[in-house]
C-alpha cells in the first residue's frame, strides 16, 4: 500500500453511499467483493514465498488482510444502507451456496465464477438462480465482443 494513500474512513463511506441509487449500492458491493477475491487469491499465491522466508511477501499478505477487513466493513455498510431503505439485501450477496463461514464468497467459488472459457459458443460460467448480475453480464458481453473482434480479424467484417 502506498504511504500516501489514505483510505476513506467508514463514516465518510457510509455518508457518501446515502446518495447513491439502489442499483449502484449493489454494483459497489459486487466491485468490493471482486477486490476481496483478488486479494485473497493474491495471498494464496504469495503464501509459498512467505513460507520460504520472503519478508516482502509476508508483509504484502498482512497488508492485503488489513485491506480485506476494511472492504468487508464496507460491504456491511452497503448492506446496512440497502436494508435501511427498506429493501432486502440481494440473493447473490447472501446465497449460502456461495458463502463461506465468514460470510463471503469462497475463493474457489470466485475462481469458478470468473473463469473465462474461450470457446466459440461463449463463456460457460455457472449461474445461480438462472439470472446474471450486472457485472457478470458486462464481463460476458466484453468477452463476446473480444471473440467477435478476433473472428473479424481472421474472416473479414461481418454485418
Amino acid at each position: 500500500m502506498s504511504s500516501t494513500a489514505i483510505p476513506i474512513p467508514p463514516q465518510r463511506f457510509a455518508e457518501a453511499i446515502k446518495e447513491l441509487p439502489l442499483a449502484n449500492l449493489h454494483s459497489k458491493a459486487a466491485e468490493v467483493r471482486n477486490s476481496i477475491a483478488h486479494l485473497l487469491i493474491s495471498n494464496q499465491q504469495l503464501q509459498p514465498f512467505a513460507d520460504e522466508g520472503d519478508s516482502d511477501c509476508a508483509e504484502a499478505i498482512r497488508e492485503n488482510l488489513v485491506v480485506t477487513q476494511r472492504m468487508e466493513e464496507r460491504i456491511s455498510l452497503l448492506k446496512r444502507e440497502v436494508e435501511g431503505r427498506g429493501f432486502k439485501w440481494g440473493e447473490d450477496e447472501t446465497n449460502p451456496e456461495n458463502v463461506e463461514s465468514n460470510g463471503h464468497a469462497g475463493v474457489e467459488e470466485i475462481r469458478r465464477a470468473s473463469r473465462i472459457t474461450s470457446t466459440r459458443g461463449g463463456p460457460s460460467t455457472p449461474r445461480s438462480g438462472g439470472q446474471l448480475g450486472d457485472g457478470e453480464l458486462a464481463r460476458r458481453l466484453r468477452e463476446q465482443m473480444e471473440e467477435d473482434d478476433d473472428d473479424e480479424a481472421q474472416d473479414g467484417v461481418h454485418l
